[in-house]
């Protein structure tokens, strides 16, 4: 309804009902009895037009004030199927809301006047309702159905309890009128961070962005640290969906004989990259810094060797020759005297025969008598180069307190090394050729493949950790060449790459990022990457980091924020700090009287009354209205600063969401171990883990079936 007022007030009786029911009355009299008002006929069928169009005027303004009110306690329901999601070229879909500004949060703050607060909170019948439900819980027959009839979400239940969502509905229903709430393709390139605590609808927004990305063909890489079963689910649908199963990929840490492999070392752009990814998740602080970097030392000598012997460097490699240093010495010291010197191995076997401990150095007890010689030998020789030189610094180390700078490394490369997740993190060469079963990033993107990463953080965070660094930092790595293609004519093979939509969506993105997700947000746009990461608070990632500073680094990058409910002041501030405040306008009865002070005057006194309107400035928005936010709301700052409030479709449930029994096989042991806050604890038997789940992309049935028929 148009305002020509200073002050809106929307909180009211709904006045304009009753010239509805003179105008609908007088448009009756003037149909049925026209000569009551001295009209004719004809005459009175226009004036009956007339009042019937002056009421129906006023019923518009009537509902505008009735469904305000309405929606205060209860918002309309916004159900969407994931088919229905509408899928464009030039912008994201994110909901339905309104942009932000001054006149809702003047109806906000109307909202918590006494004067409003029958309008805003439930009614007394409704109130009466949920106590006698409450009462009646475990009453007997036959009064156990009072509380189902009670409590049966129905629309002609008129006390119907409100949805399970929590919060303030006030804080959308401020704007009756809806649009649906898009954000321009292109400024997915600066980043988005969505922000919001446990269970409050972080991964339904992402399951919005990644059906999405999924559906215009885009590279979509999917970090699920926690194992949502649902998203992994959703992700299959949406590819089969879009004719694009044959190129989805799993990797799952919690399921290896069901994953892709991966070599998270494996691919690099310079050698020291390998030493990076791993000394990369050792602690940095006081002390051990320095053990960190001797650390990065030895594992960067042993990389170099390893490459130059032909070999890929792999987690099982590394830890292999951390434990046994000597023997890579040999194995490489066999390499370089076959390329410079054939007939060394003639002398070394001579200088082996003659050690015995009394000719032994003191910092050489302990190693094996040829890893002596061959120092021996090099010291006569003055034969140099790098990467022996490099071993024979890791040799002459005594034996003892080699193994006390490599402690912090070795319990890292021993929980990447046992068990299962061995073979899944190690693979040979024959392995990371099978293409169905191997994750490289260069392929996947080329193909644009969907993947999806979990990383079973509930079992072990560690483990998780530093496999989920290790592929940002390999993705770091991908985007450097990719942006250096332009520029370096040697890179033709990742030429072809650039200018492809790259989208990394990182749930839980505290748990997996270090110093390597910072270049990624801060210059992978120049390659095409858009990452969404997914977090609870700003103080997850400065605990993660262990830095205020690169804290804020990191955050300064995301250009786009959608925050969803918050319970950390801090975190809320991040968005209201950045809003102006707004003058909102309040009206105030003033009411005075003056005697007079003649006593022969005809004036006894003198009164007036008047309404005196004031403005007060306030901030947009207060941490307080975050923190209130129902679930699956959220407040959008994008596009430079434009605030808009947000509220995401509930998901509807497809008849033809299937997916094949080996995906199906994974998907369960996941809720097996994850459930979300909505669903019963009482979960089934985890199904054999043993089905490949790599079958469903050749239709091959998987073992259990067999075993269950």
């Amino acid at each position: 309804m148009a305002q020509y007022h200073a002050v809106e007030t929307l909180l009211r009786p709904a006045v304009e009902l009753y010239s509805v029911a003179v105008c609908m009355s007088a448009a009756v009299v003037c149909l049925v009895a026209p000569w009551s008002l001295a009209l004719t006929p004809s005459v009175g069928v226009g004036g009956a037009c007339c009042c019937a169009a002056l009421g129906i005027i006023r019923l518009r303004q009537a509902n505008v004030v009735l469904r305000y009110r309405r929606q205060m306690r209860r918002l309309p329901r916004y159900v969407m199927t994931s088919r229905d999601i509408p899928v464009s070229d030039l912008r994201l879909f994110i909901g339905k809301g309104f942009r932000w500004d001054q006149r809702h949060t003047h109806r906000l703050m109307q909202t918590y006047r006494p004067e409003f607060r029958r309008y805003v909170e439930p009614s007394m019948l409704y109130q009466l309702a949920r106590r006698l439900e409450a009462r009646l819980e475990f009453a007997r027959y036959p009064w156990s159905g009072i509380p189902k009839l009670l409590g049966s979400d129905h629309v002609l239940n008129p006390v119907r309890p409100l949805p399970p969502v929590g919060g303030l509905p006030r804080l959308h229903a401020v704007e009756p009128n809806e649009i649906d709430v898009t954000l321009p393709l292109g400024e997915r390139v600066g980043h988005t961070l969505v922000l919001g605590t446990t269970r409050v609808g972080k991964t339904r927004l992402a399951e919005l962005f990644i059906t999405q990305d999924i559906r215009r063909g885009e590279v979509c890489i999917v970090f699920d640290p926690k194992g949502d079963a649902d998203l992994l689910k959703r992700m299959y649908v949406e590819a089969k969906r879009a004719g694009r199963e044959e190129g989805f990929i799993i990797f799952h840490l919690g399921h290896p004989a069901l994953s892709s492999y991966y070599n998270s070392v494996g691919r690099f752009g310079r050698i020291t990259e390998v030493a990076s990814r791993i000394a990369g998740q050792l602690s940095g602080e006081g002390n051990s810094a320095a053990f960190r970097e001797f650390a990065w030392r030895f594992v960067n000598i042993i990389a170099r060797a390893l490459v130059e012997l032909g070999q890929r460097p792999n987690y099982t490699l590394i830890h292999y020759h951390v434990v046994n240093i000597d023997e890579l010495f040999i194995e490489y010291a066999v390499h370089y005297f076959a390329r410079i010197d054939k007939k060394a191995w003639d002398v070394i076997v001579q200088l082996e025969d003659k050690i015995d401990e009394k000719n032994t150095p003191r910092h050489m007890v302990g190693r094996e008598k040829r890893v002596i010689a061959i120092e021996q030998y090099l010291q006569s020789t003055k034969l140099h180069d790098p990467v022996l030189d490099g071993l024979r610094s890791a040799v002459r180390y005594e034996r003892t307190y080699f193994d006390k700078i490599v402690a912090s490394l070795l319990p890292l490369l021993e929980k990447l090394t046992t068990g299962a997740i061995a073979k899944l993190l190690s693979p040979d060469d024959e392995d990371l050729n099978d293409y169905e079963r191997a994750l490289d990033w260069q392929r996947a993107i080329r193909n644009r493949a969907i993947v999806y990463v979990g990383l079973d953080a509930l079992s072990d965070t560690e483990v998780a950790s530093a496999v989920g660094n290790s592929m940002f930092a390999d993705l770091v790595s991908v985007a450097g060449l990719i942006y250096k293609s332009g520029v370096d004519n040697d890179l033709d093979e990742y030429a072809s790459l650039k200018g492809i939509p790259i989208n990394v969506h990182a749930d839980e993105f505290n748990e997996l990022m270090g110093d390597e997700f910072i270049p990624m947000i801060n210059k992978g746009g120049g390659a095409g990457f858009q990452v969404t990461a997914y977090t609870q608070t700003m103080s997850d990632i400065e605990a993660r980091i262990g830095n205020r500073a690169k804290a804020g680094q990191v955050i300064g990058n995301f250009n786009n924020l959608f925050m969803l409910r918050v319970r950390e002041t801090a975190t809320a501030e991040l968005l209201t700090k950045q809003l102006p405040n707004v003058e909102v306008y309040s009206t105030a009865v003033m009411s005075a009287s003056t005697d007079s002070s003649d006593p022969h005057g005809d004036t006894a006194f003198t009164s007036n009354t008047q309404d005196r309107v004031t403005a007060t400035s306030i901030p947009m928005l207060e941490p307080a209205h975050i923190v209130a936010l129902p679930k699956g709301q959220a407040f959008g700052l994008v596009q430079g600063g434009q605030l808009w409030k947000i509220r995401m479709p509930l998901p509807a449930p497809d008849p033809d969401e299937e997916i094949p029994k080996n995906l199906q096989t994974m998907v369960e042991c996941m809720r097996a171990r994850y459930f979300p806050a909505d669903e019963k604890r009482n979960p089934a038997p985890a199904p054999d883990q043993n089905a490949s789940v790599q079958a469903y992309l050749l239709d091959e049935p998987p073992a259990y079936e067999a075993e269950e028929s």
